[in-house]
């Protein structure tokens, strides 16, 4: 069984791979109650990815890792619509 990589390597190795700088984490809270609860937001070229959910302190590294997530997808998913598609370098090519 392989082992998966968490979701902050992953985007460290695609912004580097993109040139897309360093992404920076920043844990937020919110009283909530008796309890605080914390979030992470990833922040790349000042462009904001904040986790789906907040996390007991305890777990604040998911809450690091949903952020990691939630920025690789919608980064791949604003890329994959700048990049024209194949058919598109074939009919420049038969022009």
């Amino acid at each position: 069984m392989s082992q998966v990589e968490p979701w902050t390597h992953q985007l460290k190795q695609y912004c580097q791979a993109e040139g897309l700088g360093d992404v920076v984490y920043q844990d937020v809270s919110d009283r909530r109650g008796g309890r605080t609860a914390w979030s992470t937001i990833a922040v790349i070229n000042n462009t904001q990815y904040p986790a789906r959910f907040w996390y007991d302190g305890s777990r604040i590294e998911q809450a690091k890792e949903d952020a990691a997530e939630i920025a690789l997808c919608n980064l791949k998913k604003s890329l994959e619509r700048q990049r024209p598609s194949a058919s598109q370098y074939q009919r420049s090519l038969a022009a």
